[in-house]
């Protein structure tokens, strides 16, 4: 199971930080992403890191301004937003499977999801 947590209202400019926690069988997580959807939107790779990292894999529209992590117990991982614009209003989700390389941004490679924290920018 995953939860996520932190989502809220900002404005722009602002920060934001969001909490995944996995319970239940957390040896096994190989990769843990994050995701996000907009209303009438797919759902929109944000970033992801795999089994051992260390290195994070961003959206093109996030590199820069949010940073992932991921705790040393590998069941935990955390989404630091900053400089949040309106187009990052979202339902944010967290995410865990086993992806390979190519297809880290893909949602259909990830099994199991959070119920999703909403996040707000207003202009």
């Amino acid at each position: 199971q995953l939860e996520e947590s932190g989502g809220g209202l900002v404005q722009a400019g602002g920060s934001l930080g969001l909490t995944c926690v996995a319970s239940g069988a957390t040896s096994s997580i190989h990769t843990m992403a994050w995701f996000r959807q907009a209303p009438g939107k797919d759902r929109e790779f944000v970033a992801a890191i795999r089994q051992g990292g260390p290195n994070p894999y961003y959206a093109t529209s996030v590199k820069g301004r949010f940073t992932m992590s991921r705790d040393k117990s590998q069941n935990t991982a955390a989404l630091q937003m900053n400089s949040l614009k309106p187009e990052d209003t979202a339902v944010y989700y967290c995410a865990t499977g086993q992806p390979i390389l190519s297809a880290i941004t893909r949602a259909d490679m990830y099994r199991t999801w959070g119920q999703g924290t909403q996040v707000t920018v207003s202009s």
